[in-house]
């Protein structure tokens, strides 16, 4: 299932409308704080789709009866670049567990490149709902490489991957590849360019959230 967030809610497709725009890019703080936002709609749509139980509440007055999470998700992200759509995730979310891998794209001479994956941090994640976050879903390698990854530590009850901007090239490879999957999105675009690169797109998200990084 893909759910194009957009579609739903206006004020997510004003705030990719400013994450797109260079000439706001360069308020990093404003750039950061709109793709916690599209992670803060995300959170509270997921949350619709899971499970709860009915919990006593003491009040002062009296017992309430109010419905809970049954159980906590696991919020994963990816570094660096994840750490602004993870907060938002994490503002709703405010009691998950966290799951954080480093994964980047490693070039060769020739043009291309493999990801690699270096670092894994997680909780226990047998029968556990993984909440997945990345805000560039563009070739969809890294994604099947984190969540195979992921994977081997435990039986995973559900994943939903959250982005903020897909390519339907990325979506269909995710889709093939992790069937089971839903995909949560703030818009999705329909190119992509020989270098793996989404257009229009919004330009390298951990770069305009965080500086650029060097290249050694």
């Amino acid at each position: 299932m893909v759910i194009n967030l957009s579609e739903h809610h206006s004020l997510v497709s004003n705030w990719i409308s400013e994450l797109r725009d260079t000439s706001i890019q360069s308020d990093r703080m404003r750039f950061r704080r709109n793709i916690e936002r599209v992670g803060e709609v995300a959170a509270y749509e997921i949350s619709k789709k899971m499970s709860w139980i009915e919990k006593d509440t003491v009040t002062p007055l009296g017992i309430a009866k109010q419905k809970v999470l049954n159980k906590q998700p696991v919020l994963g992200t990816i570094l660096r670049a994840g750490l602004p759509l993870h907060q938002g995730l994490l503002n709703y979310f405010d009691k998950a567990d966290n799951a954080f891998i480093a994964a980047y794209r490693k070039h060769s001479r020739d043009g291309n490149f493999e990801i690699s994956l270096e670092y894994l941090s997680c909780p226990e994640l047998e029968d556990r709902i993984l909440i997945l976050s990345d805000p560039m879903l563009a070739t969809g390698a890294s994604l099947v490489k984190t969540i195979q990854f992921l994977k081997r530590e435990g039986n995973l009850k559900e994943i939903h991957v959250v982005c903020v901007i897909a390519c339907t090239e990325g979506i269909e490879f995710l889709r093939r590849n992790e069937p089971n999957i839903t995909i949560w999105c703030g818009a999705i675009d329909e190119e992509l360019t020989a270098k793996g690169y989404i257009v229009p797109g919004l330009g390298d998200a951990g770069d305009l959230a965080f500086g650029e990084k060097s290249q050694s």
